[in-house]
């Protein structure tokens, strides 16, 4: 099943989507938010999978076409979003960039921070930046949305509370982040407003490409127009979902509608080594603080620039055959004007 949330008020307006993201239904009568229906999963979703059913099959009389412009991140707010980063080839290489060595409990214990969740940007809407020189990213990765969670679930049965998964741009400051963590207290300023992919999809919806907990496809990203990286999503994810809602309900219970993320996508070269540029014969980078990483191990200086005022970013994941799962993230960066 393929959910979105039309722009309207706060919290969106829920519509089921086509699974060829052609066409939608608005679901009142069932729930009038994407947050109502994931406090009430079990016995809501049924009724949501009968009309993805009737919408697939043409028999939705109600249908509209879908202008993917008019739909905001499938959740705009939530009580939770935190971020992983289980794809430590990504974490090694901008340990490595700075000299520094990689602490063993890395590799057993997930790195986390909690972002602001109170409110997110659309797919498609700027990316608003108060100054170039805070070093602005793109960060491509993937999350889930859970329902209740209760404190210190197991990963086993963390696995059963992920109900929808969606694509995330989470936008980094690169500039503020060493002055933050060296206060010892973590980020806040370096990370503003994330955005997520206009479409959530259940899992089952994925195929055999959801499996481990995992989501087996590459994450395409453009960067003005050009290729910039195709990386693998489920090979080198050293901790799986299961296993980042389980570490973030340790110790406190996660609310329906809580959002987990993967961290940035990331795959080491077929060497071994560091990644390549797809110009390369890589498969490139979901940010642009690892090639500038890469440069510097390489070549001992980054060269690449983060991004500019007028840059466009896209984040999108297809299938087998090239149909997009998730649609599209796409933003441009503009500077920051107060109304």
């Amino acid at each position: 099943m393929k959910l979105a949330s039309l722009k309207h008020g706060r919290d969106g307006q829920l519509v089921v989507v086509s699974r060829d993201l052609t066409r939608a239904v608005r679901v009142p009568q069932i729930a009038a938010t994407l947050q109502q229906a994931i406090e009430d999963w079990d016995t809501l979703a049924p009724r949501l999978e009968a009309v993805y059913a009737e919408l697939n099959a043409g028999r939705a009389d109600e249908a509209f076409d879908l202008d993917m412009s008019a739909l905001h991140s499938p959740l705009p707010r939530s009580y939770h979003w935190a971020d992983g980063s289980a794809y430590l080839n990504h974490v090694q290489l901008v340990r490595q960039a700075r000299g520094a060595e990689m602490p063993e409990t890395f590799w057993t214990d997930p790195l986390m921070y909690q972002g602001g969740g109170d409110s997110f940007l659309a797919p498609t809407e700027d990316i608003e930046a108060v100054s170039e020189e805070h070093g602005i990213d793109l960060e491509g990765e993937i999350a889930v949305i859970t329902d209740d969670v209760p404190m210190a679930v197991t990963p086993e049965q963390a696995a059963g509370h992920i109900k929808l998964i969606m694509l995330v741009n989470d936008v980094s400051l690169r500039g503020l982040i060493p002055g933050e963590l060296a206060k010892g207290f973590g980020f806040f300023q370096a990370k503003p407003a994330s955005s997520f992919s206009p479409i959530a999809v259940t899992p089952d919806e994925l195929g055999d490409a959801w499996r481990d907990g995992r989501v087996h496809r590459p994450l395409t990203v453009h960067l003005n127009g050009e290729t910039f990286g195709e990386p693998e999503a489920g090979p080198d994810m050293i901790f799986n979902f299961p296993q980042l809602v389980a570490h973030a309900a340790r110790t406190r219970r996660l609310e329906a509608g809580a959002i987990i993320g993967s961290g940035t996508v990331s795959n080491p070269g077929k060497d071994g080594g560091p990644g390549k540029p797809i110009a390369e014969g890589g498969v490139g980078y979901s940010c642009l603080a690892e090639v500038r990483m890469v440069e510097k191990i390489l070549h001992g200086e980054m060269k690449t620039p983060f991004l500019r005022f007028g840059d466009r970013v896209r984040i999108e994941m297809f299938d087998r055959e090239g149909n997009s799962l998730f649609g599209a993230i796409d933003q441009k960066v503009v500077p920051y004007s107060a109304a």
